[in-house]
């Protein structure tokens, strides 16, 4: 009998779907998704495709409320949730919330394995308050396994104290061929440029609109450029949030220059962003993985992003298929967005490469390495 696993996490993300899908798929697992909320409205604005969802799952009733920069999410109907199905095993989204140690002290009661599904790494910045370390090592120390999105999450928690032989990685992944095809139908038309009111050439961000994710750097470094080069290739932001009236300002004083703010895009509209555009940049001060930058290389795009990215151990190779810059170093950011802007022999290899190694971060791959970890779990504690 395949081992049933309860997966619990926040949201019905979009790039989350094709990973469960992918998993709901093996023989050797019988995945069960507990959403702890449909969405966030006060952070994302994305669709819910639920036509899309071919996983067991559910949503639990839930209480939200934002208190500055903290989101407090409290569920209930856990505990009968978990009685119901009788799991195997019980992964965890992470342990800052409510249910994820409901969920801890159940499966404890019921001696079934806990793993935790980390993002964490040591250039994430929320690893710097001392709550956020205490509850963390506490609820390290419960869990059976380890589930952790690439090298520089795997190598954090060797840091922790964590045994290598209890983590296992599914390499975070969107759906490559989605993101292909539409790059395909983008470049193929003859006007889905001008349809969308873009460059004839340009840089894009994708993200939200806040200081954390560095884009007052990308903006100075653009700055920076040569004015004629400015004059040629633009510099567009796709998303929404807290500091886009500061930008939009900070923008509106570089000239020559072309700057333009696109608002939000959902999953369908962005794919043509990325299409259109020669690199993305994701100039982050901390993150813990950057799945715009899996959507972006799917996409056959040459990559800036910054050394505290998540993704950046795994997905980028400084000078091959990319750049990796410090974070907050203007300089360094604008040095590398020079260099593919004035090469266009260097931004056709790059992106080559960019599409070829994103070929081996699919939902796939993801799936078989959550299903390694729940396969290990439950052989150990059984």
């Amino acid at each position: 009998m395949k081992p049933r696993v309860v997966i619990l996490t926040e949201i019905i993300a979009p790039y989350r779907i094709p990973v469960f899908n992918a998993l709901a798929q093996r023989d050797d697992v019988d995945p069960h998704v507990i959403f702890l909320s449909e969405t966030d409205p006060s952070l994302r604005q994305w669709t819910i495709y639920r036509e899309e969802i071919g996983f067991s799952y559910e949503v639990l009733p839930a209480w939200r409320r934002r208190i500055g920069k903290y989101n407090l999410l409290l569920n209930w109907g856990l505990s009968h949730a978990l009685e119901k199905i009788h799991p195997n095993a019980v992964l965890c989204g992470g342990y800052s919330y409510v249910s994820s140690w409901i969920a801890a002290f159940w499966a404890q009661r019921h001696r079934v394995p806990l793993l935790l599904w980390s993002e964490s790494t040591a250039g994430d910045m929320r690893g710097r308050r001392h709550t956020v370390e205490f509850l963390k090592s506490r609820f390290l120390q419960r869990c059976d396994g380890y589930v952790v999105a690439g090298k520089s999450s795997f190598s954090y928690l060797v840091t922790l104290g964590v045994p290598e032989q209890r983590i296992f990685t599914a390499p975070n992944a969107v759906d490559v061929d989605f993101f292909s095809r539409a790059t395909r139908r983008s470049r193929n038309g003859s006007d889905a440029r001008r349809k969308l009111s873009l460059p004839d050439r340009y840089f894009i961000y994708a993200g939200r609109l806040v200081t954390a994710k560095g884009i007052f750097e990308l903006l100075e470094a653009y700055a920076t450029l040569d004015s004629a080069l400015r004059s040629e290739v633009g510099l567009v932001f796709v998303g929404d949030g807290q500091d886009k009236a500061e930008l939009v300002a900070r923008a509106s004083r570089i000239t020559p220059g072309l700057v333009r703010l696109m608002g939000f895009k959902q999953r369908e509209e962005l794919a043509a962003f990325y299409a259109l555009s020669e690199a993305m940049i994701l100039p982050t001060r901390s993150d813990p993985w950057g799945l715009v930058v899996n959507e972006a290389m799917a996409c056959g795009l040459p990559i800036i992003t910054t050394n505290v990215a998540g993704c950046a151990a795994d997905l980028v190779e400084n000078g091959w298929n990319g750049f990796i810059v410090p974070p907050n170093d203007v300089g360094a950011l604008s040095s590398a967005m020079c260099c593919l802007a004035t090469n266009a022999e260097l931004r056709k290899r790059m992106s080559l490469r960019s599409a070829e190694r994103i070929q081996a971060y699919s939902p796939q791959r993801w799936a078989a390495g959550l299903a390694q970890a729940v396969e290990s779990s439950c052989t150990r504690v059984a």
